[in-house]
């Protein structure tokens, strides 16, 4: 499991290298549906990596994450699927609503798990 400071430096790496090739190809994401669709998907990406970014700099500064690192996350992503196409914002909301969930999901499986082992010891 990579620490909070690495695993925060990779995902500004990702955060950059995806937000060049979003811009790169906005026209072609522009240029259909079904690609603009996929621009929304790969601006949801970014809000995944963001989400990441800004809540290993809060644990590695000991703060807590909540609600506000989550809504900053989604507007920095909203503003980037906005220079694609309008309805790229629509579907990167919908699919960050979806990637939300599920992150959620998994975080609340591993605090169990990691309860269930601490009561074991």
């Amino acid at each position: 499991m990579a620490s909070p400071g690495r695993s925060m430096l990779y995902s500004l790496l990702l955060f950059i290298i995806i937000l060049s090739l979003l811009e790169m190809y906005r026209g072609k994401l522009a240029s259909s549906e079904v690609l603009t669709i996929a621009g929304g998907f790969i601006s949801s990406l970014l809000f995944v990596v963001m989400l990441t970014f800004i809540g290993n700099y809060q644990e590695s500064s000991g703060s807590r994450t909540g609600w506000g690192a989550v809504i900053l996350a989604e507007v920095i992503a909203l503003i980037a699927a906005s220079t694609v196409h309008r309805v790229c914002i629509t579907t990167c909301l919908l699919f960050s609503a979806g990637f939300l969930y599920e992150i959620n999901k998994l975080s609340t499986q591993m605090l169990v798990k990691g309860e269930t082992k601490a009561k074991w010891h």
